[in-house]
């Protein structure tokens, strides 16, 4: 298939395909006579792999992914998948916790007054998150902190704290447009969210967003299956009767469409 056809079949521009072959995301594609580049139905199972794939690891794990695949390390491959399935898991139970506490805090509000302010060095104790972290929160415009009108050290009062989890579950997620607009929401919520209401509709809206990417991941795992029953067949041992009758139906199918 021609490069400029293989690219609109997955909604991508020849360069993007081009720069994934010279990646190694890819195999090369075959040279006809005239030198001109050409794709097979190969190749579509790789991108078809890497378009199901990005939005849900991130390309650069995709990218790590295919390499070791290309380099026969299939096993390996496939850890580094079930390593961002379990960080994906923990960052849903650091959620489901921050949501827990959130209804426990609005349960039994403090009194007025009382909010605890926390150092710089105990908020990133109690956050679980380096202190860097937190700098480049406040320099970003996320984070507001209070200075202590003697030393003139950051302080961090319950709603900061609130926020900072906030950020620490989001820290590490594909990078995405809902990632964008729930940091954005965190900005707008600022420090002067004392009843956590707004730390609470971001936390609902952030674990919505798990929920969607937990399903990407699993799309992107089938096609990356899929693309490893195309390519290297065997590799999974041999496959049992009633899914090499349900494959011998698709192919059937397909010859008939």
């Amino acid at each position: 298939m021609h490069p400029a056809k293989m690219a609109a079949r997955f909604g991508i521009s020849p360069s993007t395909l081009r720069n994934y072959e010279a990646n190694g995301l890819i195999p090369p594609a075959i040279r006809a006579e005239n030198g001109y580049r050409s794709y097979t139905e190969e190749h579509a199972a790789y991108l078809a792999c890497i378009q199901a794939m990005a939005p849900a690891f991130s390309i650069e794990i995709t990218t790590a992914v295919l390499r070791l695949l290309s380099e026969g390390k299939l096993d390996e491959a496939l850890w580094l998948v079930k390593e961002r399935e379990l960080a994906l898991c923990e960052q849903k139970r650091r959620l489901e916790t921050l949501i827990a506490d959130l209804r426990s805090e609005q349960s039994s509000p403090k009194p007025a007054g009382s909010d605890e302010r926390l150092t710089l060095q105990q908020a990133s104790a109690r956050v679980k998150v380096p202190k860097s972290a937190i700098r480049y929160w406040e320099k970003a415009g996320l984070l507001t902190a209070e200075r202590d009108p003697d030393n003139g050290y950051r302080l961090f009062g319950a709603s900061d704290v609130r926020l900072m989890r906030l950020l620490g579950v989001l820290r590490n997620t594909v990078y995405s447009a809902d990632t964008v607009m729930l940091r954005q929401a965190v900005a707008q919520a600022s420090a002067d969210d004392a009843d956590g209401q707004g730390a609470m509709r971001i936390a609902t809206d952030a674990m919505a967003h798990m929920n969607k990417l937990n399903q990407a991941q699993m799309r992107g795992v089938s096609y990356l299956y899929r693309l490893i029953r195309t390519t290297r067949p065997g590799a999974f041992g041999e496959s049992p009767a009633w899914e090499q009758r349900l494959e011998q139906q698709d192919m059937e199918r397909d010859e008939r469409v």
